[in-house]
């Protein structure tokens, strides 16, 4: 093993060293400033005295107060305050000593000398902690780094330039872009405005952004600098692993300025909770959300094998329970909900690839219609405390059958309520990354040279990060009482097209060709998150509450039923939600 690798014990006896000379020396200097460098004979045996009851009061706190298990390379701001701590306790001792004893062992012992030495002792110890961090910072190898441009806030500018100037980095911070502090330093870095950065951008060859920041608020502004090295820096442990690259998820991604977490914390936290379709893209991430959030335990329900085994994997820190049923089949999810007994159930659980549902529009219904008043009629039944359903922007003014048969959760889950269950529904668009969402699909087509294909040039979509709208589903459940539709708000809608363009920006790959095929029988152009402007405000802005719709609920049972047995399912389906316009022929 190399003689230099750093060790706790190695640590330990290299400082132990270095504070002996420091305290020796800091006690032979004060005495040679007491007695103009010409000590008297007399006091020669005083400096022993004081150096070995020092040594022994210092070097004894110091280890027990783990002061030699600091990292010389990190010595921080924390770690100055506690030795400085240590230094005035023991030379508070020091002093009662020399006080209690000053008729006999410390006769005649000159009291200057312990200020003296404390300053001294303060001064050595203290230059010999922050001399490495010190000369990493100020002379490391820069030149050999990226000259780096930061977008932070103040705090998080200094928690990256700290972290990458005592890292051996590939990136070295030369300016930091923030309005509000411009003309100030932090770290030693300049801060400047936009308008600055934009006249003396010359040199810097990457960009490194706080997760903090909406970045496709200032994406437009850094691609006028013409840098296409961007990061993004995730302030987690390890400096390697807290940059990444952009993505065109981090342009998209919407951060709700409203999230609640302690409203979902009181709604989660020590309760169990059946998650239907737990191994789908919703699913799945509102299993997480609920271990995060101290749920008590889970049930686990889906009908994919690989799905379920997936997730279940993952989740190590709750206890979660596993169910491979389909929520179609009543008689078995009864057997479930009388074992387990949830106290909570978010039914996530549906078939939602149009085109799909579109050419199997029978199981699309069963699936989606019969499973969700499956599940509704079982949680009233068992007496669970709350039901939330996922639903979609489809469902408004729904033009393709998987969209309908959401309508008609909705209306179900809305017109159920009042037995004793609170019964909500939440309704958003797409979120990034889902299975079956444009965004792999496009990134496999780059992957093969292309061509990217679109639908339509004028499509358009709302799109959300999966864990904010699991988050704000959670919340949307806290909130609610029993008969709403909650809206999520998804922002302004984004053109697919647009969102090709970027795609290909970032691969570097514009030069694949984006081919219009389109539109897919019962696609629309755009989505819609609302029926009619009605709707109600709640106390967070990311959240709304959609007008009530009013369905008789034995009509609407015996309506469910017959459009599973009947032929003609379409017309059905347009006498049971009468906006619903079938676009099968486009």
């Amino acid at each position: 093993m190399n003689i230099f690798t750093p060790t706790y014990f190695k640590r330990t006896v290299f400082f132990i060293v270095l504070d002996l000379l420091a305290i020796g020396a800091s006690t032979y200097i004060a005495f040679l400033l007491r007695f103009d460098f010409n000590i008297p004979s007399q006091y020669i045996s005083d400096i022993y005295k004081s150096f070995f009851i020092l040594v022994f009061l210092r070097i004894t706190l110091f280890y027990f107060l783990d002061i030699y298990k600091v990292s010389w390379r990190y010595f921080s701001f924390k770690d100055q305050v506690q030795i400085s701590y240590i230094l005035i306790g023991s030379t508070f001792l020091f002093t009662i000593f020399v006080y209690l004893l000053r008729d006999g062992f410390f006769a005649g012992y000159p009291r200057s000398i312990i200020p003296i030495e404390f300053l001294l002792t303060f001064l050595f110890i203290l230059s010999s902690r922050v001399s490495k961090r010190f000369f990493l910072e100020m002379y490391s190898q820069h030149s050999l780094g990226k000259p780096t441009l930061i977008i932070a806030s103040p705090q998080k500018a200094e928690e990256i330039t700290r972290k990458l100037t005592k890292n051996s980095t590939d990136y070295w911070p030369v300016v930091i872009w923030n309005e509000d502090l411009a003309g100030l330093k932090i770290n030693g870095i300049p801060v400047k405005g936009y308008e600055d950065i934009k006249k003396f951008h010359e040199g810097i060859e990457t960009i490194i952004v706080s997760s903090e920041y909406e970045i496709k608020d200032i994406y437009d502004d850094v691609q006028l600098l013409g840098i296409q090295d961007i990061k993004i820096f995730d302030p987690i442990s390890d400096y390697q692993r807290s940059l990444k690259d952009i993505s065109v998820e981090d342009l998209l991604a919407r951060h709700p300025k409203d999230l609640d977490k302690d409203k979902i914390q009181s709604f989660i936290k020590n309760k169990v909770i059946l998650i239907t379709g737990a191994g789908g893209s919703i699913g799945s991430e509102i299993c997480r959300q609920c271990e995060k959030y101290g749920a008590q335990k889970l049930i686990l329900l889906d009908h994919s094998e690989y799905n379920l085994y997936a997730i279940l994997e993952e989740l190590s820190d709750i206890d979660a329970v596993p169910v491979m049923q389909s929520v179609t089949d009543k008689n078995l999810l009864k057997q479930t909900f009388n074992k387990y007994k949830p106290q909570i159930v978010i039914h996530a659980a549906a078939y939602k690839h149009v085109p799909l549902v579109e050419l199997n529009m029978h199981e699309g219904i069963v699936n989606n219609v019969m499973g969700t008043k499956n599940v509704i009629d079982i949680a009233i039944e068992y007496g669970v405390e709350k039901f939330v359903m996922i639903s979609t922007d489809k469902a408004v003014r729904p033009t393709n059958v998987m969209g309908v048969t959401k309508r008609i959760c909705e209306l179900y889950a809305q017109n159920s309520n009042g037995q004793g269950t609170d019964i909500v529904a939440v309704r958003f668009g797409n979120v990034l990354g889902s299975s079956g969402s444009v965004i792999p699909k496009f990134k496999k087509q780059i992957e093969v040279g292309g061509p990217i294909t679109v639908t339509h040039p004028e499509i358009t979509r709302y799109f959300m990060l999966i864990p904010e709208a699991c988050e704000l589903v959670l919340q949307a459940g806290a909130i609610g009482s029993g008969g709403e539709i909650f809206i999520l708000d998804m922002g302004d809608p984004i053109k697919i097209v647009d969102l090709a363009k970027k795609m290909l920006a970032f691969s570097g790959r514009e030069d694949i060709k984006i081919e219009f095929t389109g539109l897919r029988p019962g696609e629309k152009l755009y989505e819609e998150l609302l029926i009619d402007e009605s709707d109600v405000t709640t106390e967070y802005e990311s959240i709304t509450i959609a007008s009530p719709s009013l369905y008789d609920i034995k009509k609407l049972n015996q309506d469910i039923l017959e459009l599973i047995k009947i032929e003609d399912k379409i017309e059905k389906l347009r006498e049971i939600v009468p906006e619903f316009n079938h676009q099968e022929n486009l």
